[in-house]
């Protein structure tokens, strides 16, 4: 496998860009995922990988790896991103609420079928979980829709593990009758978002 998760942050740490390669080589698929889950645009998930693993850059010298893996450390700073981007817009909106309206021109940057039915498909989940608190809503995509476990999902939002089987089971039964294809899953099934396209 090559080195570990630490060995390339110590190395990060000191300046080495290629080790921070490595790390996103190792990382960037499943924290695209998890943003594609949570923002139901390909585009915006793009974006966000991109701010995670900037950050990271950022902040190498401040932050000692506590696990074996940095991937729930990348996860919490994608949570946080992705909560900023969404405010982001819809200040944006709103301030174009205010202006008098024009045709938009369509958006051509998506053009293959794939990436448009996988965005329909998250957005339909999407909109099922929008009855979720929000910290349900993210153990439910961390957990459930990226099929990551309690621990992890417990460090990368920072909270203690016996809140995320709580906010789990509290999501899912709020589910059952909403979208129950996203409950009752087993753990070796496929999750729509478990392969990105590239």
């Amino acid at each position: 496998m090559g080195e570990q998760d630490a060995q390339l942050w110590e190395r990060c740490v000191n300046g080495d860009s290629e080790a921070l390669g490595k790390l996103f080589e190792r990382h960037s698929d499943a924290v695209f995922r998890y943003c594609l889950s949570r923002t139901g645009s390909w585009y915006d998930a793009e974006e966000l990988v991109s701010v995670t693993f900037l950050e990271a850059w950022r902040h190498r010298k401040g932050l000692t790896l506590q696990r074996e893996s940095l991937l729930p450390w990348l996860l919490g700073v994608a949570t946080n991103a992705a909560k900023n981007m969404a405010r982001s817009t819809r200040r944006y909106e709103q301030f174009l609420g205010r202006l008098p309206h024009s045709s938009a021109a369509p958006d051509h940057a998506i053009a293959a079928d794939e990436r448009i039915d996988v965005e329909r498909q998250v957005k339909d989940l999407l909109d099922r979980t929008a009855g979720l608190s929000p910290g349900e809503r993210d153990v439910l995509l961390l957990c459930v829709m990226n099929g990551y476990s309690y621990e992890d999902t417990a460090a990368a939002l920072d909270v203690p593990i016996g809140t995320v089987r709580s906010r789990v089971n509290r999501a899912k039964k709020k589910l059952r009758s909403a979208a129950p294809q996203l409950v009752g899953r087993n753990d070796e099934s496929q999750t729509i978002l478990e392969s990105r396209l590239s």
